[in-house]
């Protein structure tokens, strides 16, 4: 029997800043992301290029860390499955969006650059090769329409 499962998110706009969109230039792209059952709210904006504040995060940026944290979340499980015990795991993800002339845009790459420190270094081969099986588990990856590439490191 297959499953469904659904997942909801809230985003509100905070940037009327007296006009609302009156012009394209009249209001901020600040927003807060949030759901009721959760404490921490995420500050988000668009990115610089697109009239943001660079200082909260922007769509592009959660996008690729849905990729990041799925594929992490799932090479986690394989390892543990697998006996190999990870100490830290950092993933520094970048993502390429080209935009055309339009204005339209639409990523067409996402490379994931884990960085893996396990306590027996007799597993590296195993460890380094389970990402391959995360990446094919990951629901993000197996979602999208472009290549994710993975670069992973373990030490």
């Amino acid at each position: 029997m297959n499953k469904e499962h659904k997942f909801s998110i809230d985003v509100e706009w905070k940037g009327d800043l007296g006009t609302g969109t009156s012009e394209y230039t009249a209001y901020s792209r600040d927003h807060i992301i949030s759901s009721s059952n959760k404490i921490t709210k995420v500050e988000g904006s668009s990115a610089p290029e697109f009239r943001g504040d660079p200082s909260k995060y922007n769509p592009e940026e959660l996008f690729i860390s849905s990729l990041s944290s799925c594929h992490m979340l799932w090479y986690l499980h394989f390892c543990a499955d697998a006996g190999i015990i990870i100490k830290e795991y950092i993933d520094y993800a970048t993502g390429t969006m080209p935009v055309d002339k339009n204005g339209l845009g639409q990523f067409s790459s996402v490379t994931l650059n884990p960085k893996i420190k396990i306590t027996d270094l007799s597993q590296k081969e195993l460890a380094l090769s389970l990402h391959k099986k995360a990446h094919e588990y990951c629901f993000i990856a197996r979602s999208v329409n472009f290549e994710v590439n993975c670069y992973p490191e373990v030490y």
